[in-house]
């Protein structure tokens, strides 16, 4: 399946089971203060989880666009270098709000069978590729395994192939309080044939094997977490999942990446044109597209949601994703003039119809990320030769000294996630200790030049008296 008929697929069905389709929220959180951005499905729908606002649809799907680059959600590193990682993602989602309250919510009965019936008669999984999980139970939290998600797995699929999860994995909190709840995870094991003779896949679930994953999360939110650390259980029950659609689209088109889909490989066909290479032939400019084709697509969408490259706050986040994709571009592709802003109309063709903020905004979009491009390659050939004068001096340092690192942000406007990227490719580490104290010296130098007392005027230059001549 196409990767437009899989999102398709996934809300026609949801729409069959009376639910509404509702629009992504923007990728970029303006009106809450603890997000900048939005990192999970369930985050438009907070307020209905924790009973401020009203429930108007109690059956929801969407498709959400997701940024994962900071907190404890964090795969920048991962990004180009696996085959699962990103930074901009889509999660497939459907929600039911306030069962048994709501005549039109559901519980976990419907969330399993539908799941299944997705994945095994719409998308035609075959069954024996699948594993699914159940929460085990925790004796600190005084819950016992939930044994309604097992006993309901159990009609759908072997007993074997149902397995116990930790509260690690299989118990879902929103924070340290507020509603949450045990979860059921489902997996996929697209290994060969001979791969799954020599081990078991029930044995690589939640191993990190990345042809072992995650595909879907169903959730079930049941329990309030209160301030005391105890829980309670909620009135109002809801269902809430997340399904990964560039995992959902590797497994669907039988492939082993995710840049193998059709959702990346337009992108990266396109990156291998503007570059002259051929991808998959060298590692490192192999990675370097995934890392372009990614971080393009969440910087594209970030200033669709009105999030300009800036200094400070989400703006820097954007800033620093953008500056990774020029660097590796300019270092393993030869791209030193200003190059990922042409990989926009490939970007509209794919998503314009599904996100047309996409459509709607590609030549502001575009403009955005050339003058970017342009503003930090007239210094990136610079650092980068005086980070290799540096390493040349420094030949027998496996640390990167601190103050080097800082002068590299101060004066280059290298953001020090990039000076330790490049560190590690050298097999080197940053002296962070040294890099903070280079920050803090430079905070106390601008407190310092900010505290001049002054009376209620500046006289800046003595001057006779003037004439006014603007009548004239």
């Amino acid at each position: 399946m196409k990767s437009l008929e899989i999102r398709k697929a996934f809300l026609d069905f949801f729409e069959s089971k009376q639910h509404k389709i509702v629009p992504s929220a923007p990728m970029v959180v303006k009106d809450d203060p603890t997000l900048m951005f939005t990192n999970a499905g369930m985050n438009q729908f907070k307020d209905l989880f924790l009973g401020n606002s009203p429930v108007k649809n109690a059956r929801v799907a969407d498709t959400q666009k997701c940024l994962r680059v900071s907190g404890k959600h964090n795969d920048l590193d991962e990004v180009g270098h696996d085959t699962y990682h990103h930074t901009m993602f889509e999660m497939l989602g459907n929600w039911s709000f306030g069962a048994p309250n709501n005549n039109d919510g559901y519980f976990k009965n419907e969330a399993i069978n539908w799941a299944w019936e997705l994945f095994t008669n719409i998308y035609k999984i075959p069954e024996d590729q699948l594993y699914v999980t159940y929460f085990e139970g925790d004796d600190a939290d005084k819950l016992g395994p939930d044994t309604e998600a097992y006993n309901l797995w159990k009609k759908l699929l072997p007993e074997d192939r149902i397995l116990k999860g930790s509260k690690k994995d299989n118990f879902w909190e929103m924070g340290e309080t507020g509603p949450c709840g045990p979860c059921s995870e489902i997996h996929v094991d697209i290994r060969t044939p001979e791969e799954k003779k020599k081990i078991p896949g029930k044995d690589l679930v939640n191993k990190d094997h990345p042809e072992v994953i995650e595909i879907w999360n169903l959730v079930f939110i049941e329990f309030n977490r209160l301030s005391n650390g105890t829980l309670e259980p909620l009135a109002a029950k809801h269902v809430d999942t997340g399904m990964g659609f560039e995992r959902l689209a590797m497994v669907l088109q039988g492939v082993r990446s995710n840049y193998d889909t059709d959702i990346f490989t337009p992108i990266i066909n396109e990156i291998a044109k503007l570059s002259n290479k051929v991808y998959g032939k060298d590692e490192e400019q192999s990675i370097a597209m995934r890392v372009i084709a990614d971080h393009m697509r969440a910087v594209s969408f970030a200033i669709a949601d009105g999030q300009l490259p800036s200094n400070t706050g989400a703006g820097y986040v954007i800033r620093r994703i953008l500056r990774r994709a020029v660097r590796y571009g300019f270092t393993f592709l030869g791209f030193d003039e200003p190059t990922i802003h042409k990989l926009i109309p490939v970007l509209n063709a794919q998503l314009g119809n599904a996100f047309p903020e996409i459509f709607n905004q590609q030549e502001f979009i575009s403009q955005v990320i050339k003058e970017e491009e342009l503003s930090f390659l007239r210094t990136l050939d610079q650092g980068i030769k005086k980070f290799d004068k540096y390493i040349e001096k420094n030949k027998n340092s496996k640390i990167i000294d601190g103050n080097f690192a800082f002068e590299l942000f101060d004066t280059f406007g290298f953001p020090i996630d990039l000076t330790q990227l490049i560190a590690r490719e050298k097999g080197m580490t940053v002296d962070m200790i040294g890099f903070e104290e280079g920050m803090q010296a430079q905070k106390n130098r601008s407190r310092k030049a900010a505290a001049v007392d002054t009376g209620d005027w500046i006289i800046i230059k003595d001057k006779e008296e003037s004439n006014f001549i603007g009548y004239d």
